[in-house]
């Protein structure tokens, strides 16, 4: 069993999302949340408190492995800039740790799992409840997204593995 963290990177709010995958690839989830990052004084402070939620969080959940959403540019600059540091704050976390970081654009994770790279936010949440049979539950938009970039590393690592690759090589193509 390997247990997956994924990581919706944002400077308001960062998704968190866990699941463990199975030696036949089957994924089942274990939790979801968003970091609110809000309440903090300022930027700076912001950091801090993704920093210090995403210590707690693995701690408590102890993954294996970390996948992470990659930036992407949008039409203000400044959102995006916020957006580098809050991913960066992430990777700075989890690297400490030791734990592997793979990193995947939106329009891979789009892909992955609803088959095409510009796919819709609901139709991206539709398969993650899908997927991890979630029908009932209600999950917060960033945590959906954090489960969805998680869910795109399983499916990656099964192929790279059935493939004799690795997720790295895969990515490349």
């Amino acid at each position: 069993m390997t247990r997956i963290l994924g990581i919706d990177p944002g400077s308001q709010r960062t998704g968190i999302g866990v699941i463990d995958v199975d030696a036949a690839g089957r994924c089942t989830f274990v939790h979801a949340q968003a970091l609110v990052l809000l309440e903090a004084a300022d930027f700076p402070a912001r950091l801090g408190l993704l920093c210090e939620g995403l210590d707690a969080l693995l701690d408590a959940w102890r993954p294996q492995e970390v996948a992470i959403e990659t930036v992407f540019m949008d039409k203000n600059a400044t959102s995006a800039l916020k957006l580098g540091h809050a991913r960066g704050a992430a990777l700075a976390t989890v690297v400490r740790r030791g734990l592997p970081v793979h990193e995947y654009p939106p329009r891979v994770i789009k892909q992955s799992l609803v088959g095409r790279g510009a796919a819709e936010k609901a139709q991206v949440q539709h398969m993650v409840r899908l997927l991890l049979d979630l029908q009932g539950e209600r999950l917060q938009a960033d945590a959906a997204d954090a489960l969805a970039v998680a869910l795109t590393h399983a499916h990656m690592s099964a192929t790279a593995k059935r493939a004799g690759a690795s997720v790295a090589a895969l990515r490349r193509r």
